[in-house]
């Protein structure tokens, strides 16, 4: 009864909620561990020593990581549309885990000179993972009201943060001091951590499956079961495109979303790179990282509450205005104790920024369109930070330094504030609601 009640303060007051947040455990080691920490050195690493020249083995993993990227955005709404019709988002979700799995527990076994092997790898579960998400979160509004999205999307997130940062630590732990592991060296370390999130990944991925219900498929006027099912869903998928346009409100919170999680996303893929630039050592790094993570579990339940007092809307305003001093203080920043501080301020914030676009989305829209939305929006979250790593790179091939480039960020989130602004929450839902009746009623008819 004690989890039950923790449960109920948590958001996640049913059993199907709680099955569904724990997906947020699930992916958010892959990303910690694998995308983020650990295998970017580890393949540089290994195609250097096959004689491949740092540059050229940097490039190349960013083409493949730009390649995975693009192909979930050209997939995604797709998938989404098909998932919707035939009413299988768990099955697709499934596929996607098991390939996710598969492709990471065959990291464990790369060796040397194999930094091909190790790229495709990555690129396979790098595809996977991302695409499980619009499943994923288009699940959401079968789990939670309208009134509990916020609570649940955040709670989503902070356990993500719990269960990613205390794997990523304890992989790094090995990592930094193999032997007190039994492990022979650092090298079998990265490989160990890479089976470690194989093996997370797909038991806590188990709940949601076993708990979570099936959304009900259905067919729309003029559609039918004779039809091929890739025609239907790129039909649907033409017409969401067309209807976001009714669904105006949405449609400005994407944009919203793309703009100010694109800086995000930048502080997220350049804080290495900008610490390394002004000597923060690499241990100081990977300490913040795992910081980032703890700080985020009990933020982003506060921005949950927060959003069930003033609402997601305003409650997203809060986050961006604290993202836009964070621009501000990365530019002074100095030492290694400072970037701790910028790390721990970006984690008061990140959940809260992400969980609940995602939240406030979920009730702007149809949930009979569901998959085919959440994979639009994946698509708005996939290439959210290729604007402002561009501008990033610009800058600092301009004037020689990171610096400016981080001031540069404080622009993508004044304009996803004022784009927030004109979004209407109240209409945004009624429309969605008005749409859902519409499509029940032509479905009885």
């Amino acid at each position: 009864m004690a989890y039950t009640s923790w449960a109920d303060r948590l958001g996640l007051r049913r059993r199907d909620q709680r099955a569904w947040a724990l997906y947020d455990v699930a992916n958010s080691a892959w990303i910690t561990t694998v995308m983020t920490a650990v295998f970017p050195d580890y393949f540089v690493a290994l195609a250097t020593g096959a004689g491949l020249a740092d540059a050229v083995a940097r490039s190349r993993f960013a083409f493949a990581s730009s390649f995975a990227v693009v192909l979930v955005g050209l997939l995604g709404p797709l998938l989404g549309a098909i998932a919707d019709l035939r009413g299988s988002k768990k099955a697709f979700l499934g596929a996607f885990v098991a390939v996710a799995v598969a492709s990471t527990a065959a990291m464990a076994f790369i060796t040397s000179g194999q930094w091909a092997f190790a790229l495709a790898t990555f690129v396979l579960g790098k595809v996977a993972v991302t695409s499980s998400l619009a499943f994923y979160n288009s699940l959401l509004p079968a789990v939670a009201r309208p009134d509990e999205v916020d609570r649940v999307s955040t709670a989503g997130f902070a356990l993500g943060y719990l269960g990613g940062g205390f794997l990523l630590a304890l992989n790094l732990a090995a990592i930094s001091a193999p032997q007190r592991f039994l492990l022979p060296d650092e090298g079998t370390a990265v490989r160990v951590s890479f089976l470690s999130v194989a093996v997370w990944y797909g038991l806590f991925s188990i709940p949601l499956f076993r708990r979570v219900p099936e959304p009900a498929r259905g067919l729309e006027p003029g559609e039918s079961e004779a039809e091929s099912v890739v025609r239907v869903a790129a039909r649907r998928l033409a017409t969401t495109f067309r209807e976001l346009r009714g669904h105006r409100d949405a449609a400005l919170l994407l944009l919203s979303f793309l703009v100010y999680n694109d800086a995000v996303n930048t502080i997220i893929a350049m804080a290495v790179i900008f610490g390394g630039e002004i000597g923060i050592p690499l241990p100081a790094m990977m300490t913040t990282l795992v910081v980032v993570q703890i700080v985020g579990v009990p933020f982003a339940f506060l921005f949950g509450l927060l959003a069930d007092r003033i609402g997601a809307k305003r409650a997203i305003f809060i986050a961006l205005g604290v993202y836009a001093a964070i621009s501000v203080y990365a530019f002074a920043l100095r030492t290694a104790t400072q970037f701790l501080v910028l790390g721990i301020l970006v984690g008061t914030v990140q959940g809260g920024a992400q969980a609940l676009a995602r939240s406030l989305f979920a009730t702007l829209i149809p949930r009979h369109r569901a998959g085919e939305m959440f994979g639009i929006f994946g698509v708005f979250d996939r290439f959210g930070g290729a604007i402002g790593s561009l501008v990033f790179g610009l800058m600092l091939a301009a004037t020689g330094s990171s610096r400016p480039a981080i001031l540069t960020l404080i622009v993508f989130f004044a304009l996803g504030a004022v784009l927030l602004s004109r979004v209407d929450v109240e209409r945004g839902r009624r429309l969605a609601r008005e749409a859902e009746a519409a499509a029940h009623e032509a479905g009885a008819a």
